[in-house]
């Protein structure tokens, strides 16, 4: 080969050169010539140094030079094959004698394949290299931990703990000064190194499922025996077989086949298909993907000696984008740190004014600022000791956990989702999965096994059980052999060792292949020696057919043969052929005979499979299409396709779940009938007529009104095609539905695409199926679909237990620090221990509950639609009264904690920071369960969440007892610490009987709209809208405890009442217009039977006084506006 170098007379091109290959990388006749080369290089540079300006001066320099060829391959070497195929070298290809020469120098038979031995494809990986590519390198654990320090809260930790630590060595000496800011960088180094190291492994896990997802299996040919492997296992010279769906694994060459068309938009963005043919165009590309027909290739170029693997190369899989559900926790977690920072804010605020103002004291009473006569290193001491305790507000406040605990939940749930049979692509979808309503679902190998078996064989009006095989014509069991051997994508195999045949292709070519060659006696090789090819017509699902056009070279007879479903093809007919080979008409009578054997087959289950023929002049040949009509019929075939024992387990499960279940099948009415009432999809005995069953076609002939309005209530769609699958998704979705749906071929995609969650098949799937869906089901087991509906649930469920455990700490701690800022002029809860609390809160705690396991009842909840809250009513009930109960205890112990245990500041501070970590633990068991009064409930089986509590309190005694000036506390005695573990312990008593008190099913945030008057109102009748500002929601979602409150407290509402009454008699007349629209219109909504309407009234008093102590009356008048609508 030759290459052409440029060459310029100046050092810097002649530089340019010296990076060519070195000397010893070349053989001896290549190093003579490069030798000739930087003699001729040094004399033009020498020539031009003597001349005194020398003008620009190019030289065309040709060397030859012979790429590095394998021992084992010397007539070809890798750059020529990549070259070949990547430039579209006809050409080229010509000279090499076609693909025939192309396989020669590769060593390829294109009927075997290669050898397929050991030595053999090594040698062929020596050469030619690996079918992988060379991904960007993956992120370090470093980087995790730089990530993790670009947190801008970390940042003015750490400049905090620095300057703490300056000015304590510098006040108090290395040996005690270094503990304040010392104590503070350990702290967040180990906030820092958990959650590093998470994230870390949380990468590394989706690494390890990005691998199993890309690792497809790809048929090829090896030894003359189709065989699957690999697509990395995948070399050059590998004979491969593709059909419709599959994706092209490497570059190579056309070999035979017919109609193939590829989609190249994914390598050369260009949206038209095209066609593949040994003349034009026989070139396939990596990364591609079979849109039509089937062939067999070469292979030429694998790995990153393609261009998709160049390509692939410089892409890397982002995992860091965000899901639906991490979007609204980051929404969630954004509105509370602003919160956080405003309680921050006024807490940093009261104690600079109070430390200013001379109101703060040391630990030995005297007071600390003292204007003029208070040293400086000591102000700043203080202010930073004030600004770190704010900042550590902050910390806590943020609850950074959150995103955590999806990314922890995600990466559980997904690693026993693939235990479970179920590969998830793409993250969204496990949690999107929890929330599905409808699952619309194919039938073969997903309801049912897809071990398909022919079990009936119809020649005219006779059954072959009731007559032999034998007896049938010789001619017309010919046209049987080529109807079924030639009309086919599978293959039959039979080992020289004469063990028994071999089936490829899809189940039911197998399935018809296996009975023509045990029971008809097909030899398929004879059969493909004795006839051409000379069209086919591909089957797919929307054709539900495919078709030959073939010559028998003995007598160069032409004959059409087309193979289908059994209705669609029996259309095509107007004769058909009796056992005796005769032919006959096909009359209105006996299509009505024929009609009824086909429906008595799909009653019994069986697919039915028809047969025909016809045979053509020269003359009728087709130029474009194949011969359709006029057809003798041959044959009927019933194959059956037994359900999975599972799957009607599956599909009752799904039921009980709210989960309405929809089959979409391409077989007709009567098979779809019988399989949908088998797995109790329909019950027995329904009614045929109540439109539950409909064909593909009458839905797609039904107005958008009619369809809008039937579609919930299908339960069957037969005869279905991919557009009428897409049409019945994007319908369900309008009225509102979550859809997923389930899908195998090719134009399946569009459908998985649409719907919320894709589901396709891993066995019979295509790999353009696959890449369109969200999660891949990898035995297309439907029970396998029922338990990613269990997991996606649980994911979902995981996240609110966490949400609530760590709103509750939120609360408290704001709480608690807020009141003891404003009140007393300091924080109990040093920065040191909220890090603490924060690790246990974030980290930790995350850890134990968002890895929960699926339970049984979660299977019996009602799915959780779109518009449903993150934070429901029963976990806004738990929250409030946690909460409510951990700022009471620690407030108490804040103001009365150094007289009721009698001891001095500094264990009264270790009491709170002890009490406040206990009740977190206890709490995380009250978490686990949100709805049920027995918390202990399976905790046995969840032995990492025992370990982190374990792990937690063993940490929390080390914390107390034994780092004392680290952590800033002083030992307890067993007394006080049996009173901190009571205080903790009685979180299980409030959790209890809390759960007693009754809430609205619907969600709070509803009312915000009230409407009067009863669901059976007339479309006329007048309607009242109140919007409500969201600071006014709370008093809203706390009506319901009204009512058990005056159970235990008759005049407590009397009393309220009174106090605010005392604040509002100026402004509560404005309200008066809102009070009165309210009483007359029966607005407030009925949450509990026990609140009469005598107290609901109260209530809007109470409101109304409430809301008028606290805003302007013209505010809320802006806030709260009545709309009257007719």
């Amino acid at each position: 080969m030759a290459a052409t170098v440029l060459l310029h007379g100046n050092r810097r091109s002649i530089k340019s050169l010296l990076d060519m290959p070195t000397i010893n990388q070349l053989s001896k006749l290549n190093r003579k010539r490069w030798n000739m080369a930087f003699q001729i290089i040094y004399c033009s540079r020498a020539f031009f140094k003597s001349k005194a300006s020398p003008p620009p001066s190019y030289r065309l320099l040709t060397i030859d030079v012979e790429h590095q060829k394998h021992s084992y391959f010397p007539t070809i070497d890798q750059t020529t094959l990549t070259h070949l195929v990547k430039e579209k070298k006809l050409d080229s290809l010509l000279k090499f004698k076609g693909v025939e020469g192309i396989a020669s120098s590769v060593k390829t038979n294109l009927n075997c394949g290669i050898s397929a031995d050991v030595e053999d494809i090594q040698r062929r990986q020596e050469a030619f290299g690996e079918n992988m590519f060379r991904k960007p390198p993956a992120k370090s654990f470093f980087r995790f931990v730089y990530e993790a320090f670009k947190d801008p809260t970390i940042l003015i930790l750490l400049v905090c703990a620095g300057l703490s630590l300056g000015f304590g060595m510098k006040e108090d000496g290395p040996k005690e000064g270094w503990y304040d800011g010392g104590s503070i960088f350990v702290a967040v180094f180990l906030v820092i190194s958990v959650s590093a190291i998470s994230n870390f492994r949380q990468s590394r896990q989706f690494d390890k499922l990005s691998k199993v997802s890309n690792n497809i299996q790809v048929e090829v040919v090896r030894n003359g025996r189709r065989q699957y492997v690999s697509v990395f296992a995948v070399v050059v010279g590998d004979v491969v077989c593709l059909k419709i769906g599959d994706q092209v694994p490497a570059d190579g060459l056309f070999i035979n086949g017919h109609s193939l068309t590829v989609d190249e938009s994914s390598m050369t963005g260009e949206s038209d298909y095209v066609q593949v043919n040994h003349v034009e165009n026989p070139f396939l590309f990596s990364g591609t993907k079979v849109v039509d027909g089937y062939a067999r290739m070469l292979v030429t170029s694998v790995g990153m000696n393609t261009s998709w693997g160049q390509m692939m190369s410089m892409t890397s899989i982002d995992t860091d984008e965000p899901t639906p559900l991490q979007e609204r926790l980051n929404k969630l977690t954004s509105s509370i740190g602003k919160v956080g920072l405003l309680v921050a804010f006024l807490v940093l605020l009261v104690l600079l004014i109070q430390y200013f103002t001379g109101n703060t004291e040391d630990e030995n009473g005297n007071t600390e600022f003292r204007g003029g006569k208070t040293k400086v290193d000591d102000v700043i001491n203080a202010m930073v000791g004030i600004i770190a305790a704010a900042v550590t507000i902050v910390v806590v406040a943020i609850p950074e956990g959150l995103p955590l605990a999806v990314t922890l939940t995600l990466a559980y749930s997904m690693k026993r989702m693939m235990a479970d049979q179920a590969m998830v692509r793409k993250l969204s979808a496990c949690e999107t999965m929890g929330s599905a309503t409808i699952l619309c679902t194919d039938k073969t190998g997903t309801l049912t096994m897809n071990k398909m078996k022919v079990t009936k064989f119809w020649v005219g009006q006779d059954s072959m059980e009731e007559i032999s095989y034998t007896s049938i014509s010789v001619n017309f069991l010919e046209l049987i052999h080529q109807g079924v051997g030639l009309n086919t994508t599978g293959n039959v195999y039979k080992p020289a060792s004469g063990s028994e045949f071999e089936f490829s292709g899809s189940p039911t070519e197998k399935a018809i292949l296996s009975f023509a060659v045990l029971e008809l006696n097909m030899d398929l090789e004879e059969l493909k020696q004795s006839c051409t090819l000379l069209k086919v017509e591909a089957f797919n699902s929307e054709k539900k057919r495919s078709g030959i056009l073939m010559k028998k070279n003995s007598d160069n007879t032409v004959h059409v043969h087309w193979k289908g479903a059994a209705e669609m093809i029996l259309a095509m007919c107007s004769n058909y052929y009796d056992s005796s080979g005769d032919k006959k008409a096909l009359d209105g009578v006996k299509r009505k005979k024929f009609h009824r054997l086909i429906q008595g087959m799909a009653a019994s289950s069986l697919r039915c499979i028809a047969f025909a023929h016809k045979q053509v002049s020269q003359d009728e040949m087709p130029l474009q299409n194949i011969y359709d009509n006029s057809l003798t019929l041959l044959g009927l075939m019933g194959l059956k396709d037994p359900c999975r024992p599972s799957a009607k387990k599956a599909v009752e499960d799904c039921q009980n779940a709210g989960v309405n279940i929809k089959m979409i099948t391409g077989d007709n009415v009567f098979t779809a009938r019988a399989i949908a009432t088998e797995c109790n999809i329909l019950k027995q005995n329904q009614d045929n007529n109540n439109g539950e069953v409909v064909e593909g076609e009458q839905f797609r002939n039904y107005t958008h009104e009619e369809r809008m309005e039937k579609v919930d209530k299908i339960r069957v769609m037969a005869r279905s095609s991919p557009f009428d699958k897409l049409l019945m998704v994007q319908c369900l979705k309008q009225k509102g539905h979550v859809v997923a749906v389930t899908g195998d071929g090719t134009n399946d995609a569009p459908a998985l695409k649409e719907a919320d969650i894709g589901l396709s098949m891993g066995i019979q799937g295509t790999e353009v199926a696959k890449e369109s869906s969200d999660i891949v089901i990898l035995d297309d087991n439907f029970a396998s679909v029922a338990t990613v509906l269990r997991w996606g649930r649980c994911v979902y469920n995981n996240i609110q237990k966490f949400i609530q455990f760590q709103l509750t700490v939120n609360v408290a701690a704001l709480a608690i620090n807020f009141v003891a800022a404003v009140s007393a002029g300091e924080v109990p809860l040093t920065a040191v221990q909220l890090l603490w609390v924060n690790l246990i809160m974030d980290t930790l705690g995350a850890l134990a509950l968002a890895t929960e396991k699926p339970t049984k009842e979660l299977m019996d909840k009602k799915p959780v639609g779109r518009s449903e809250p993150l934070i429901t009513n029963i976990m806004w009930r738990n929250l409030i009264a946690q909460s409510f109960y951990q700022i009471i205890i620690l407030l108490t112990l804040q103001f009365e904690g150094e007289e009721i245990f009698g001891v001095n500041k500094r264990v009264k501070d270790t009491l709170i920071f002890n009490t406040f970590v206990l009740c977190q633990v206890f709490n995380e068991f009250n978490a686990r369960k949100p709805e049920k009064k027995n918390i202990f409930e399976g905790i046995h089986k969840n032995k990492l969440f025992m370990g982190i509590i374990g792990l937690t309190i063993v940490l929390q005694v080390v914390m107390v007892e034994f780092l004392k000036k680290f952590a800033d506390t002083e030992r307890l005695n067993w007394g006080q610490w049996g009173a901190c573990i009571g205080l903790g312990s009685i979180s299980w008593l409030i959790g209890f009987l809390v759960k007693y008190v009754p809430v609205p099913e619907k969600p709070f945030f509803s009312f915000l709209s009230w409407q009067k008057g009863t669901s059976n109102q007339s479309e006329g009748a007048q309607r009242v809208f109140i919007p409500i500002s969201p600071l006014l929601r709370p008093f809203f979602f706390l009506l319901p405890f009204f009512s058990t409150f005056y159970s235990f407290a008759p005049g407590f509402l009397e009393i309220v009442e009174r106090v605010l009454e005392r604040y509002s008699k100026g402004v509560i007349h404005e309200f008066l217009t809102l009070y009165n629209i309210i009483n007359d219109h029966h607005l407030l909504p009925s949450f509990a039977p026990t609140i009469s309407r005598a107290w609901k009234l109260k209530i809007v008093d109470f409101l109304i006084s409430s809301v008028a102590a606290r805003f302007r009356a013209q505010y809320l008048m802006d806030l709260a506006y009545v709309r009257w609508e007719h």
